[in-house]
């Protein structure tokens, strides 16, 4: 990225994010999310950005972001946000910036940091009521550096460090429910195919303080294995198969923001991807999708 070409980015009127000139993979779903998160939250921002696929978005010096922007080591974006927040908050005590130069910290981690490296200090960070948004853009796999299984991996999938037969032996974390245990301000599910769903409740995030949450299932062509351009298609997919569900937690109860009347069938969503091709080629795992299909359904039955 050129001295011209940022020049450019910047003399643009809207808050979007650019793909242009970033290296990030075509038809990330993580960066499809984040570019209408950071239309709603805009300038006004510090993002706060652990080790991952989206520290990619920064070419030094520069930023797709208009706003300010951090980097941290992956298990230390809650602290590092706790750092500029307390920084704030000092500033404006001190009268030494006004309201209208204050700053809304947002973290943001991919699901190797969120369900993992870096839960300990989130669950701290919840515990001290920390006013910050959380974003976690969940591709279910360390996909910055090869698509290894993560505890976001759904059963099944096969990656980089689960190629057998059978695909990842374990289960995905249920990271909404480990949140929503803390007694959080708010904790949401969102994607990126469901941008009216997501603009709601990155909007009521806005409007709240305390610890807020947010978790974009995020399609990954290169990790996933389909065209980038049915990025769309499959995040449909995943809501109306139902193996996503989108949700809230606020004021101690959960909703769910959008249930499928008639859910499509689970194999119509893995179908879609090679990493989960060994269930239907050279043999049909019968067993296995249908416990795959199982789980979901268990799920659903248990919504009101």
């Amino acid at each position: 990225m050129n001295d011209t070409h940022f020049k450019r980015m910047k003399d643009l009127p809207s808050t979007h994010l650019l793909g242009t000139g970033t290296p990030m993979c075509a038809g990330c779903g993580g960066l499809q999310a984040i570019n209408d998160i950071y239309d709603i939250l805009g300038e006004k921002t510090v993002f706060i950005n652990a080790a991952g696929c989206m520290t990619l978005l920064s070419v030094y010096p520069f930023t797709p972001f208009r706003g300010s922007w951090l980097y941290t080591a992956m298990a230390s974006a809650p602290a590092g946000a706790q750092g500029v927040r307390d920084a704030l908050d000092i500033l404006l005590e001190k009268k030494k910036i006004g309201q209208e130069e204050n700053l809304t910290a947002v973290v943001l981690t991919g699901d190797g940091s969120a369900y993992g490296m870096g839960l300990s200090a989130t669950s701290a960070a919840i515990d001290r009521n920390l006013d910050f948004i959380y974003i976690c853009y969940d591709n279910e796999g360390y996909g910055n550096t090869g698509q290894q299984y993560s505890s976001a991996t759904p059963h099944g999938a096969r990656t980089s460090t689960s190629s057998g037969s059978m695909g990842y032996p374990g289960f995905k974390k249920d990271l909404f429910s480990i949140w929503a245990a803390h007694k959080p301000t708010y904790v949401a599910t969102v994607i990126g195919a469901e941008p009216l769903d997501l603009a709601r409740k990155i909007e009521k995030a806005a409007q709240l303080k305390g610890p807020r949450f947010i978790i974009t299932l995020s399609p990954c062509p290169t990790g996933w294995g389909f065209d980038p351009q049915e990025t769309m298609q499959i995040g449909k997919l995943a809501v109306k198969s139902g193996v996503w569900p989108l949700k809230e937690y606020i004021d101690g109860k959960i909703i769910h923001t959008k249930v499928p009347k008639i859910r499509m069938s689970v194999e119509d969503y893995l179908a879609t991807q090679f990493r989960f091709a060994h269930l239907f080629k050279p043999e049909r795992n019968t067993r296995l999708i249908d416990e795959i299909q199982g789980r979901v359904d268990e799920y659903w039955d248990h919504v009101s």
